[in-house]
């Protein structure tokens, strides 16, 4: 049954590890387009980051946040919403700052923060380079304050240290209904735009994920699985990858994301490893 959706992660597939578009994947996304198939853009980032990436992609659809939202990009139109509660928000917070670890939320167009330090320190260095981007940076006191100040919805909670945080994320779980997923961006997966390892709690509300919001998105598109395909190579792509009918992933990827990929590339991100991925099952 041909591809009728393909869904793929931006960061270390889509866009290589320096936040470089291979041609090959520029070229893969045409001939995508020329078949009529519809794209999507499905990133940890909210819109106003991913903005400028989406349209040079002339994507379809983008699910952002981790699934918290989904947009039509063709129209504008907003499909779906789920926004962190402030009690849970306030609660991951007083624990993070217990234990000394660093907090940045993401509303739909601000990154707030209280000191740029990790993935918020990558984002606006990205930004930098954008000036198209809708994203603005609030450096604040106190991010509780100034959500409650400004009646901030919120996106996303990350919370992040150079330390472990395996055990934060358990406690977390234990004393809350919210989704948790760690990410550690270390070794072989360091950073390289800021130049540091760390790793990080990426918090959303409950039922939210790539994989939640790629099924609502099918079933708004009327889609069997067998319709979508799915490209990713980090944990947050898992479950995506999961509900897909076909799926793959990069060579460069996590081991946990090969475990459950349909096919792996032998060419890397850097080397256009999406366009592999997307010529194996056009």
């Amino acid at each position: 049954m041909p591809i009728k959706l393909i869904a793929s992660d931006l960061d270390g597939t889509l866009v290589d590890h320096n936040n470089f578009i291979p041609q090959g994947n520029l070229s893969a996304i045409e001939d995508i387009n020329k078949k009529n198939i519809d794209f999507a853009i499905c990133t940890g980032k909210t819109y106003s980051i991913t903005k400028d990436i989406c349209n040079k992609c002339h994507a379809s659809y983008g699910i952002f946040g981790n699934g918290t939202q989904i947009i039509n990009l063709k129209t504008g139109q907003e499909i779906y919403k789920n926004l962190l509660s402030i009690d849970d928000f306030n609660a991951c917070y007083d624990l993070a700052k217990k234990h000394g670890f660093h907090v940045h939320i993401y509303s739909e167009t601000e990154v707030i923060s209280e000191n740029l330090l990790y993935m918020d320190l990558r984002n606006y260095e990205l930004s930098k380079n954008n000036p198209e981007t809708d994203l603005t940076f609030q450096i604040v006191d106190n991010i509780k304050d100034y959500v409650q100040n400004h009646q901030t919805s919120i996106f996303k909670l990350v919370i992040s240290s150079t330390e472990n945080l395996s055990d934060l994320k358990n406690e977390i779980l234990s004393h809350f209904d919210i989704n948790v997923t760690l990410i550690q961006k270390k070794g072989f997966y360091k950073d390289n735009i800021i130049n540091k390892e760390y790793e990080y709690l990426d918090i959303t509300p409950k039922h939210i994920g790539k994989g939640y919001a790629l099924e609502y998105l099918s079933n708004f598109l009327n889609l069997d699985r067998s319709d979508v395909m799915a490209i990713g190579d980090n944990i947050n792509d898992i479950d995506m990858i999961k509900v897909s009918g076909e799926s793959a992933t990069l060579s460069d990827s996590y081991e946990e994301v090969k475990k459950v990929a349909k096919y792996i590339t032998t060419n890397t991100a850097e080397n256009a490893g999406f366009a592999e991925a997307v010529y194996r099952f056009l």
